[in-house]
């Protein structure tokens, strides 16, 4: 007898070439329970924990910039941390301080730590070929220098469009797990995907950040080439540096290839517990280092590329955005997470886009200016 099956429901194509569990009617329930859903993931947790306690100002929420946005019909979470204490948090009703949330491209900014830990050790040049490190890359990298992929600063054919279905970006989701592949087309894995990107000519002539989440799993990819080490040593050092309490669940493709081009779900205070590594400048708890000082200083004071407008007042660097002052990046459909060293606070935002794209750059930049005051306040 044959028993016959039907495909996943949250991970079938029905339209705009997305999977169910990113089409706007179900995308909020996608974002919370992304750790679940994915068909590959990991899941880590740290043998201590970083203790956070209570000294609200409620003033906080009281300011108008920040009540817009708490009063929003995506918003998820919102918390505000300073060293060990949290200032401000908030709640949507259907969210909660227990909840893990899609962090996506926040994801990024472990990377920060882990090459900076990689060029202080000499593992990694900056300067070097993509194809000195990884001599099977195809020819969208292979030329190109470790520094600019590392800032958003190469010209090839993958694209990160989300007003376009078949942007490369949704392409390369069968890749990372996150939805099925055509029908009759074989399943990838994040490496053959990057391997296929193509180019000719890799220099930026734009004049500011060309944003690809390939630069990402590229970097990774040098990292763990280099070293000789998997990438999950290197995310449990971080999770275990950072104290974070609950689960940090990262999603990856089929050969255990971690996608730390946007991956990871986290509560909003174990978010708020990871982005106090780049406030304290790579220290974790109980002396635990991680990343590297002067990488994480030179990330702010020698940026990349600008973005662009409207968020053409910060630039891209060492896979985060900065100011010049503080650090952070924001996710995919509606996650923000701010990191200040001068006055050890973070600000985490967590909320789902529902419109088609999952985007709206003027609501992002609105956000940041909010975030980016809140951080800069000692």
């Amino acid at each position: 007898m044959t028993v016959l099956s039907t495909a996943n429901p949250d991970l079938i194509t029905l339209s705009d070439n997305k999977a169910r569990w990113n089409l706007p009617d179900h995308r909020r329930h996608g974002f919370h329970n992304l750790h679940t859903t994915a068909r590959y993931s990991m899941s880590l947790r740290a043998p201590r924990v970083l203790p956070l306690r209570k000294e609200i100002d409620w003033t906080i929420g009281e300011r108008p910039g920040v009540a817009r946005f708490l009063a929003m019909p995506h918003f998820s979470a919102f918390i505000v941390v300073r060293d060990d204490r949290v200032l401000y948090e908030a709640y949507a009703p259907d969210f909660g301080p227990d909840k893990p949330h899609t962090i996506m491209s926040i994801t990024k900014t472990s990377l920060n730590l882990m090459l900076g830990r990689a060029v202080a050790d000499g593992l990694v040049n900056l300067d070097e070929r993509v194809g000195t490190y990884l001599p099977e890359i195809g020819t969208g990298y292979a030329d190109a220098t470790i520094k600019d992929v590392a800032d958003m600063n190469v010209a090839n054919n993958y694209t990160e469009d989300y007003s376009d279905a078949y942007t490369s970006a949704f392409q390369q989701d069968a890749a990372n797990g996150l939805r099925l592949p055509a029908e009759g087309q074989k399943e990838e894995t994040t490496r053959s995907f990057l391997c296929g990107v193509t180019g000719d000519d890799l220099v930026n002539r734009s004049g500011e950040a060309l944003y690809k989440s390939s630069n990402s799993d590229v970097i990774g990819w040098i990292i763990e080439r280099a070293s000789g080490r998997p990438l999950r040593d290197w995310l449990i050092e971080i999770v275990e540096a950072a104290g974070i309490e609950g689960c940090f669940h990262m999603t990856c493709d089929r050969e255990g290839v971690p996608t730390v081009s946007g991956g990871a779900c986290l509560t909003a205070r174990d978010l708020a517990r990871y982005g106090l590594l780049f406030a304290r400048k790579g220290e974790g708890i109980d002396g635990r280092r991680v990343g590297d000082a002067a990488f994480i200083e030179e990330t702010r004071r020698n940026p990349g590329p600008s973005m662009p407008k409207p968020l053409d007042w910060f630039h891209y660097s060492r896979q985060t955005y900065t100011d010049a002052t503080w650090f952070g990046h924001s996710g995919y459909g509606g996650q923000y997470m701010l990191a200040n060293p001068d006055t050890g606070t973070v600000v985490v935002y967590l909320g789902v886009l529902e419109n088609k794209a999952a985007s709206d750059p003027e609501f992002g930049a609105a956000l940041m200016k909010m975030t980016a005051d809140l951080v800069a306040e000692k």
